[in-house]
């Protein structure tokens, strides 16, 4: 007879191991007499949870309190509770607090009571599907959802009105079409930006999209880089026309060139910026280093993992990565990164780098020829990042036959149409503004950027989308403006519209109109912020305007600077950076109040 074989340990998986690591354990402790008790020191942690366990641990052995969420994972893993999600689903049930936390894991959200039902946030590498998904995705809000999208600043969509019993079909849908909703939301790392204008650029140094996504690729392919002390974003931008926003991002890679005569060789690398969360004004910072573009995913990963093991999993306002650096310091945490590297990092001093090209704050908005003779892309405007699935469903139909098929989804909350040849854009526009779009705007449509506001968010204090369009109606007919500015409204603290960015920025706040403590929704105003190499957080200029004030108050800020500028040249930035706040608020008091008919945008 012949006698049998042992598996080799090779052929375990983690979990399999981890299981019978547990089984012989209870074997062993049921074979003891009675009265003898086993070995009560706790296993160390073992598989892809480790680095988090180990983190909790620390920080428990340490005397403090880990934040609700971190106990909500470690009590079970949102990837382990799948079967549960689909039993809540089946039965049309939304979840419990925990639970909401956890399916954010798998790109849902539940956001009563602002709406009672789901919100599902895609991941688009580089912000770049093709027109098949992205009429898909149509279809998908339609027979799940309510019927529309919204682009999001981080040139991604985001579905709403998800009934509960239609969140499973909803993002197993998404599957079929080769798209993926894991890990947009909760503790993980969010949406890889790109340059929207990827590889059809004149002026981008480097093409961003294998770096997108290898890095997508490499998120969803190893579960410890889930459940994070905090969510976490990484940009990549390759110096093209429209601008990235990778200084907003925990980590950004810029293409840059770097010149004969340093220590390294000359071309294209990636500079690597680390810290930017705008919501807590501060921009990415320069780290003085430089990576090779093929090692950028093994920097990234190198980075993620630091911060898994130092970031603060006991106080969620101060769990992002920009607080382990301000704690640490840069070499300090550059330091345990090159650890985990196992080597060192190339630093290069800033005047061995070229200037990189400037952004065309247009380029996102209108036809633009490409790299690629007798083609262009198209921007189009997305009225506050706004399309309804017949919209999209043209779109995608534009796409196919007048381009190259690609949709491509921008930082600024709309999107581009690439590929198409000069004897197809007039056809295009045609159908474009057929279904009530656009591919021209006003200076002040054109950077007009806002989050979801009280309609579909809890925690925002104003009708952010509704209020960016009263301000978008009032002062166009009445500004007349010949340079872009920024208009960046936000809801709440979050700040998901990044308004500290914005020439002008406004944050929603409950203003109160009475002793009794009653409050209108409102804002906060800010002026001056700015990004890339005019970075910068906006101050504050206006407290505690009512909504309804905002659209007259914005218009004579803009008034303010169209008359009082020093020349055409000077930026909005420029001209509020000249001023101190008193002294921008006695000009504006002086500007008198607008009529229709002052001019429009030539």
């Amino acid at each position: 007879m012949s006698q049998p074989t042992s598996m080799p340990a090779a052929d375990f998986t983690p979990e399999q191991k981890r299981y019978l690591e547990g089984f012989i354990a209870g074997a062993v402790q049921r074979s003891l007499p009675a009265g003898i008790p086993a070995n009560t020191q706790a296993a160390a942690p073992s598989g892809p949870d480790a680095d988090h366990l180990r983190a909790q641990a620390k920080t428990e052995a340490a005397g403090k309190k880990l934040a609700d969420q971190e106990k909500w994972k470690r009590a079970e893993h949102p990837f382990d509770a799948y079967a549960r999600f689909r039993d809540q689903s089946g039965k049309g049930e939304y979840p419990k607090p925990e639970d909401n936390f956890r399916w954010r894991y798998h790109g849902l959200f539940y956001v009563a009571p602002a709406q009672n039902s789901y919100m599902c946030r895609l991941r688009i590498p580089n912000g770049i599907l093709t027109h098949w998904q992205f009429a898909g995705v149509a279809d998908l809000a339609d027979a799940h959802g309510g019927g529309y999208a919204h682009a999001t600043t981080r040139a991604n969509l985001q579905v709403r009105e998800i009934a509960a019993e239609h969140a499973v079909p909803f993002i197993e849908g998404l599957a079929d079409l080769g798209l993926t909703a894991k890990g947009s939301g909760a503790d993980n790392i969010r949406n890889v930006t790109g340059s929207a204008t990827a590889g059809i650029d004149p002026l981008e140094l480097l093409d961003t999209r294998p770096y997108a996504k290898a890095w997508h690729h490499h998120i969803l392919n190893d579960r410890s880089l889930y459940g994070l002390p905090r969510k976490f974003n990484v940009a990549f931008d390759g110096a093209g026309s429209v601008a990235t926003l990778e200084d907003t991002n925990d980590i950004g890679f810029q293409a840059v060139e770097v010149l004969p005569g340093a220590d390294v060789e000359p071309g294209i690398w990636f500079r690597l910026i680390l810290g930017g969360i705008t919501g807590h004004k501060d921009l990415a910072r320069d780290t003085g280093i430089v990576v090779r573009p093929d090692e950028a995913i093994a920097v990234a990963d190198a980075i993620v993992r630091v911060f898994t093991e130092t970031g603060d999993r006991t106080n969620r306002a101060k769990a992002r990565m920009k607080y382990v650096l301000d704690a640490m310091g840069f070499d300090a945490y550059l330091a345990l990164v090159e650890a985990k590297l196992g080597r060192t990092l190339t630093r290069l001093d800033a005047a061995h780098v070229a200037p990189r090209p400037a952004y065309d704050r247009q380029a996102h908005i209108g036809v633009h020829p490409q790299r690629q003779a007798g083609l262009n892309w198209i921007g189009i405007v997305l009225p506050v990042g706004r399309m309804t699935t017949d919209q999209m469903r043209v779109l995608a139909s534009i796409a196919r036959e007048c381009g190259d098929g690609d949709i491509r989804l921008t930082v600024w909350q709309n999107l581009l149409i690439s590929g198409v040849p000069d004897a197809k854009v007039a056809d295009a526009l045609a159908h474009i503004e057929a279904i009530g779009l656009s591919a021209s705007a006003s200076s002040v449509r054109a950077g007009l950027v806002a989050c979801t506001g009280a309609t579909g968010c809890k925690f925002a204090a104003a009708h952010t989308k509704e209020d960016a369009e009263a301000i978008a109606l009032w002062c166009e007919p009445r500004i007349a403006l010949d340079v872009p500015v920024n208009i960046h409204l936000t809801g709440c603290h979050h700040s998901c519209a990044q308004h500290y960015i914005g020439d002008i920025g406004l944050i929603g706040a409950k203003v109160p109109v009475s002793e009794e403590g009653d409050t209108v929704p409102g804002y906060n105003l800010f002026v001056g912020g700015g990004y890339g190499v005019d970075g910068a957080i906006g101050r504050e200029l206006f407290p505690l305007v009512k909504a309804a004030d905002a659209p007259e108050l914005v218009r004579r800020v803009l008034a303010t600077y169209r008359a009082r500028r020093s020349g055409p040249d000077e930026s909005f930035q420029a001209f509020a950076a000249r001023h101190d706040v008193d002294a921008l608020k006695t000009l504006i008091a002086e500007t008198p109040e607008g009529a229709p008919g002052e001019g429009t945008d030539a």
